[in-house]
């Protein structure tokens, strides 16, 4: 805990009442404060008890001022009989996914709910799931991979380079990506996310700053993945202000890696702590966005997303810079993460957990398999699917299953078929592993429309 000779009955002495304003005030002071001088320390003490109100919204200092105004004991939750209002899209779901969306529609909070039609089991809400809360944020609601999102280039390179070119586009994805837990570039970006304060001060996260440094730039294990490819644009939309025709594309999905996943572990523990529900739900415990802690959440998920868009960012820069080419459109967005939206005239968090955003006219991407066609999609604002889309095909397989079901065999089939070259990959993200993408489009006519796509040619994923 460092030098910081502070006692719990020196905090009493300032007057602080006997009970966990104490331990909390002496645990934020040693964590913070470990180098400083002791009466620095409990002048800063003194002045949080004499006005405690000054002092809630600070995200180094919250803890110990809502601890002083609040006396509340930690008591279990009831869930609700009856679930909030939901809608699910497409027939082809688990009663797995369905059952963990009802329970979450329980939850005190819990305004509406839907399931998309990639939707399948999860942990706590499902993959596919949207859920509205009102002035709360579910740890587990958002995922483990915080801001995990999709983000499209596309070049104005002939499309005819992919296959003129094809081993120097093959050459670029081996040396300009780097996937899963310990792969990092030599030289690293200095980007102004790590000049933000965020990181200075919220403890969890100054603790990870650098292995944010590291990893910027790199991507996931798992399904994440970058791709070269066709993009097709169907359908002329001021916003991408392309006219219809083919043209070359960068595909990459992944989140915010290592940052993401341990304030995720972090704030789901804390959650659960302050937030006892029964065991069926024990996952789905919030934090009220009036608590410091909420506040503290809330500040790590946002900065956790912007820097899952840097690393996308940082991919697409070096790749462009090793083919060439200029960027003449952009299209991203979010599928893990929470939002502060209006829906039916109020104020409410809507949790998108593998799920795209679909508000009125706003664009989004939604990719197929190694080998299918995703489509690049204008959101229609549809209030029974709190504006939302699927975030994929959604997988038709758990990876279990596919470990035994198909063969690296059965997966070359596939791909020289399709005429995909594909680097690294395994059996778990097999394109058999997954939903077809035209009949999940298809269920959800109603919350998009379809302005192109983009077929994958030279695929990297994880070894």
């Amino acid at each position: 805990m460092g030098n910081l000779k502070l006692k719990g009955k020196d905090i009493l002495k300032l007057g602080y009442p006997n009970n966990q304003s104490v331990n909390i005030a002496l645990e934020v002071m040693k964590r913070n404060f470990a180098t400083k001088n002791i009466h620095h320390v409990k002048s800063i003490l003194k002045d949080i008890l004499v006005n405690p109100e000054n002092f809630e919204k600070d995200l180094t200092f919250g803890q110990i001022a809502e601890a002083l105004l609040s006396s509340k004991k930690t008591e279990k939750r009831m869930l609700n009989t009856h679930r909030a209002a939901f809608n699910i899209f497409g027939n082809n779901i688990s009663d797995e996914a369905k059952n963990q969306l009802y329970t979450a529609l329980k939850l005190p909070v819990s305004i509406r709910g839907a399931l998309m039609p990639d939707a399948h089991s999860g942990y706590g809400l499902p993959i596919g799931g949207v859920l509205a809360v009102e002035n709360a944020v579910i740890p587990y609601g958002v995922g483990m991979d915080i801001g995990c999102r999709m983000s499209l280039s596309i070049l104005d390179t002939p499309i005819s380079y992919l296959e003129g070119a094809r081993d120097k586009y093959e050459k670029a994805l081996a040396e300009h990506t780097k996937f899963g837990m310990y792969e990092t570039h030599k030289s690293h970006v200095d980007h102004e996310i790590f000049d933000r304060d965020t990181f200075d001060l919220i403890p969890v996260l100054r603790r990870l700053k650098g292995k944010a440094v590291r990893q910027m730039g790199t991507s996931g294990g798992g399904n994440h993945f970058v791709e070269f490819g066709e993009v097709e644009i169907t359908e002329e939309d001021e916003q991408i202000g392309l006219p219809k025709g083919k043209y070359l594309g960068i595909l990459s999905h992944s989140g915010s890696r290592g940052l993401g996943a341990e304030i995720a572990q972090y704030y789901s523990r804390v959650a659960a702590e302050q937030c006892p529900l029964p065991k069926e739900a024990q996952q789905f415990a919030w934090l009220d966005l009036n608590t410091h802690l909420g506040l503290e959440y809330w500040t790590a998920m946002n900065l956790a997303g912007d820097y899952a868009s840097a690393c996308h960012d940082d991919i697409h820069r070096r790749l462009v810079k090793a083919v060439g080419g200029r960027v003449k459109a952009k299209i991203e967005n979010h599928h893990n993460f929470a939002w502060k939206e209006i829906h039916n005239g109020k104020e409410v968090i809507v949790h998108r957990k593998g799920a795209t955003p679909a508000n009125e006219n706003e664009l989004g991407m939604i990719p197929g398999s190694m080998t299918a066609k995703g489509f690049i999609v204008r959101g229609k604002g549809n209030p029974d699917s709190l504006n939302s889309a699927s975030h994929g095909a959604g997988r038709a397989h758990s990876r279990g299953e596919c470990r035994s079901l198909f063969t690296q065999n059965d997966i070359k089939k596939e791909l020289k078929l399709k005429n995909v070259t594909l680097m690294g990959g395994n059996a778990e993200e097999a394109p058999m592993a997954y939903k077809d993408i035209n009949e999940v489009m298809n269920a959800q006519s109603e919350l998009v429309d379809i302005l192109g796509t983009f077929q994958p040619r030279i695929v990297r994923m994880d070894r």
